[in-house]
């Protein structure tokens, strides 16, 4: 059996965890597969498949990043016919082709020519052109789909005959929660984790920290973690608007890390203010997972992850006075989130554990195997013997 698997990125947050996971469930449900991994170039998510691919292959992939739509539809369209017919080669010597998210155009391109044979797992809620793109684009490969989202699954709005699935990213979390530690004595360790970008708002919290009393602020200690890949002027931004509004001594910046854990397990409370939709909100989820209550923005699939008020709390998006008024109160009033850690653990445990969350994917893998295998038999009962 062979299952090859295709992936956009090559660094190591959300998407691509979520990714290495998805491989991770492919390698335990199927250990004498050969699996082959096909990325766009090395990066940081090399090192967690190395031991569970068969292969890693380093392809150029026609993939649909906004950043590069002015080249791509200039000079690029040359190329896309060979990336097209490269996919389709790949696909035909596969049982099933996973392929992870809807930007990997000349895979959802090959997959109508070789029907039947590959799995789509959608993880973005693009917007305006893009959004027109990549829904025409799942609609005519004929794939079957899986939304990490009831809200991503919302924005392509598939025909009711396209297979689709609705499952939420299974997540790898430690055995237990970490005790909450936070009683109003020290500061309160916010941690913000991602992307330096426009989208995951790190100025909509600096924004929100400056407009704090200053006697609020002293009790805080906040990092931002993350880089902006291939755009060091927003990182360089981002350091000015900390400075500008006062906030040094208060607000750290550090450099993306492979391994977060130490981050959740040192946090109290995690704060994702997205500007724009979240197809799910991955770390939000893993700081359930650590018992660490999550500020999210009421916006995408990050309303799917958080029960307002009992295991984080819910703002609006692009709203700095409002995650103000928020922080705010977690800091003045320890006593009233004490049972929120615990119960944003019961919540990761019961909706986005791994193993909760892989019977969703594995169904589907098993169905495209199923059929392949049908239609292999059918091939070989209805192949003429020769006399």
């Amino acid at each position: 059996m062979r299952i090859t698997c295709v992936h956009q990125g090559f660094e190591l947050y959300g998407s691509d965890r979520s990714f290495v996971e998805s491989v991770r469930v492919l390698r335990a449900a199927y250990p004498q597969a050969e699996i082959d991994v096909v990325l766009p170039r090395r990066g940081p998510i090399v090192a967690p498949l190395t031991g569970l691919a068969t292969r890693i292959l380093i392809d150029k992939l026609w993939v649909l990043r906004r950043r590069d739509l002015p080249r791509l539809i200039g000079f690029g369209f040359l190329t896309l016919p060979l990336a097209v017919a490269r996919a389709a080669r790949r696909i035909a010597r596969s049982d099933v082709t996973y392929v992870n998210t809807s930007v990997v155009a000349d895979y959802l391109l090959a997959a109508r020519f070789c029907p039947g044979r590959t799995l789509l797992h959608v993880h973005e809620i693009p917007e305006g052109a893009t959004l027109a793109v990549l829904k025409a684009l799942v609609r005519w490969s004929g794939t079957d789909v899986i939304f990490n989202s009831r809200a991503t699954q919302a924005a392509f709005g598939l025909p009711a005959e396209m297979r689709a699935r609705v499952v939420y990213n299974g997540i790898a979390g430690p055995g237990a929660a970490e005790p909450k530690t936070y009683d109003g004595l020290r500061p309160l360790r916010l941690l913000m984790l991602g992307r330096i970008s426009r989208i995951k708002g790190q100025e909509v919290l600096v924004e929100a920290v400056r407009r704090l009393p200053v006697a609020i602020r002293e009790r805080l200690e906040i990092r931002i973690v993350g880089n902006a890949y291939e755009d060091p002027d927003r990182e360089r931004a981002l350091a000015e608007a900390i400075a500008a509004a006062g906030l040094s001594e208060v607000v750290t910046l550090r450099p993306f890390v492979d391994d977060p854990s130490d981050l959740y397990r040192w946090a109290d409370v995690v704060v994702v203010p997205s500007r724009l939709p979240e197809s799910l909100g991955r770390v939000a989820i893993e700081a359930m997972s650590y018992g660490r209550p999550p500020i999210v923005s009421r916006i995408g699939g990050l309303t799917e992850i958080v029960v307002p008020n009992r295991t984080g709390w819910v703002v609006e998006p692009d709203d700095a006075v409002g995650l103000s008024a928020c922080l705010e109160r977690i800091v003045l009033d320890p006593q009233g989130w004490t049972g929120y850690p615990a119960a944003a653990r019961a919540r990761y445990d019961a909706v986005f554990r791994e193993s909760v969350a892989s019977e969703g994917l594995l169904a589907m893998v098993r169905s495209r195997l199923d059929a392949t295998m049908h239609r292999g038999r059918a091939a070989v009962a209805t192949t003429p013997v020769e006399p």
